[in-house]
């Protein structure tokens, strides 16, 4: 059910309105394009999959930001069943990686970095560096999921590891924020039922998160660094969630 007040109907309406801008921006339409095949595509396999269960047609919010956010990563230039294999294999990982009953992995981040390593397909990030509009809608985001951590232990290691490296490469430190993808960080990190639910753990995720993307951009991976590095640090959830409390309580 699609409701105005729900957040994630408003992340819906904020990637739809953003999408447009964009699309006006740069002049090109492939993009709106590719998303909507990617949203026909997560919305189809969900309903489905939704019918075999409960013998009703619904059409979800999550799925459609699944969706969305495949059009957002992927190449607006892939053909088209790249990003409706990206969107199914998102869709699928909900429903067949499980773990207490729970998803592990972020759906989207899934089904693109799967398509990426099975079918060759190449990522575009679009608006990722558009921060004047992602930062701000991001942090309200972040902050109506109680996910504000997440980007706080990013941000820290990301500035600290980035700064360094400036110092020594004698680069302006101004420039450091240029390194930052945005999009990802504002959208996809913070994605709450893939992410923890403690303080620590949060900020934790997000922490290390920066840091693994660090280490394999250095060591020059062929992969895309932050999605592999969202997936493996989505496994380390049940663990992290078992942080202790504040006096020592777990």
């Amino acid at each position: 059910m699609f409701k105005l007040k729900s957040i994630k109907t408003q992340l819906i309406l904020y990637l739809l309105c953003f999408a447009v801008f964009l699309s006006i921006k740069d002049k090109d339409v492939s993009f709106l394009a590719t998303a909507f095949i990617a949203v026909i595509a997560s919305s189809a396999i969900e309903a489905i999959l939704l019918y075999f269960k409960t013998r009703t047609f619904q059409i979800t919010e999550s799925s459609v930001i699944t969706g969305l956010i495949v059009g957002y990563v992927l190449s607006a230039d892939s053909v088209w069943w790249k990003p409706v294999l990206a969107a199914v294999f998102g869709i699928l990982s909900k429903s067949f990686i499980r773990f207490n009953k729970k998803h592990i992995f972020n759906p989207a981040g899934f089904g693109i970095f799967l398509t990426l390593i099975l079918f060759g397909a190449s990522t575009q990030w679009r608006g990722t560096y558009v921060w004047y509009i992602v930062v701000p809608f991001g942090f309200y985001f972040a902050s109506k999921i109680r996910k504000i951590e997440i980007i706080a232990g990013y941000a820290m290691v990301s500035i600290v590891l980035f700064g360094a490296q400036a110092i020594l490469q004698k680069v302006a430190l101004w420039n450091i924020l240029g390194y930052f993808s945005y999009f990802y960080i504002f959208v996809m990190l913070i994605e709450p039922l893939t992410t923890p639910i403690r303080p620590i753990g949060k900020f934790l995720f997000g922490a290390f998160t920066a840091l693994l993307i660090f280490i394999l951009t250095e060591t020059g991976v062929k992969f895309d660094a932050e999605l592999f590095s969202l997936l493996v640090l989505n496994m380390a959830v049940p663990v992290l969630n078992k942080m202790p409390r504040k006096g020592g309580k777990v």
